[in-house]
This record gives C-alpha cells, sequence and structure tokens, in this order.
C-alpha cells in the first residue's frame, strides 16, 4: 500500500498535479490542508482514488478539522496542526493521536518536513508543495505499509517547474 501526502500547496494547481502523476500508483493521496482548490480539481481528476481531505487555517470550505483512517493495520491521524500548536512543539500532536488510538499522525502548516518516531507515534510532516521553508525544495511524503504490517515514510523533495 503507497500512501502519497501532500500539504500546503495554496493554489498551485501545477505543483499538486505534477506530483499526483509522479505518483500514480499511489493508492490513497491524503492533503493535509491549505489547498482546497486545487485538491477538489485532482478530486474530479481522479474520482477512482482514495483521497483525505483535512482544513487549513486557510481553507474557507467546509472540511474536517481532522480525520482518523484505519489503513493496513494502522490508524492514521491527520490535521493541519495550525488547532495543535505545531510551530511551538509536536507535544499536543502526539498527545491527540494517541488520544484517538493512532499510531501515525500527519500534519502541516510549519512548511518544514520531517519524519520522525516520537513516544510510539510515527509523525510526518510532508512540507509544502508550493511555498517550503527552511531552504528546502518543495516536497511530499511517502508511506508505504507491507502486507506484513512493515512501515516506511519518505520525503520526496521535488522539482515543480
Amino acid at each position: 500500500m503507497k500512501i502519497l501526502v501532500v500539504a500546503d500547496t495554496h493554489k498551485n494547481f501545477e505543483a499538486l498535479d505534477l506530483c499526483v502523476k509522479k505518483n500514480q500508483d499511489a493508492d490513497i493521496i491524503i492533503h493535509l490542508g491549505d489547498g482546497e482548490h486545487e485538491f477538489a480539481d485532482i478530486r474530479k481528476m481522479y474520482p477512482e482514488k482514495a483521497m483525505i481531505y483535512v482544513a487549513g487555517n486557510c481553507d474557507f470550505g467546509n472540511h474536517e478539522q481532522v480525520h482518523v483512517a484505519k489503513v493496513g493495520g494502522y490508524k492514521i491521524f491527520c490535521c493541519h496542526g495550525h488547532t495543535l500548536n505545531v510551530h511551538d512543539g509536536l507535544e499536543s500532536l502526539v498527545a491527540t493521536a494517541k488520544q484517538n488510538k493512532c499510531n501515525i499522525a500527519l500534519y502541516g502548516h510549519t512548511h518544514l518536513y520531517r519524519t520522525e518516531l516520537i513516544d510510539g507515534v510515527y509523525v510526518m510532516n510532508p512540507g509544502s508543495l508550493d511555498s517550503p521553508r527552511g531552504h528546502n525544495k518543495p516536497s511530499f511524503g511517502i508511506i508505504e505499509l507491507s502486507e506484513e504490517g512493515a512501515l516506511k515514510m519518505n520525503i520526496i523533495e521535488m522539482e515543480t517547474k
């Protein structure tokens, strides 16, 4: 199972479209907010794909703030991160994921990519396809789950032009 994780595309349809085209083998696409318009267009282009979207602080549509998905023996907590103050640390994110009995927590908002294991929770921020920070290139995340239950999380830097 391959999960494509993106966030903070901020109306950059071209970047999101290129990312999805490069990862057409993804079984699920998760967008962690601040990209409602381009995500809606991608959803129309790939109606057969499983997709999840959560609201970001720059979104104004009617979207859920958090989503918990069960995938391949894992429970995945998806949020944008602004309501959990991820700029100040990940303690609230990890605690909320654990309260929801999730072993993976995905968030955006900071535009800084990272993957790590914190207190038994696999944490990923895919960065931003549109406006990365910290001198990083545009990026997205890939989560691979094997049939045996093994988990791999990778950040991919991408040239979008």
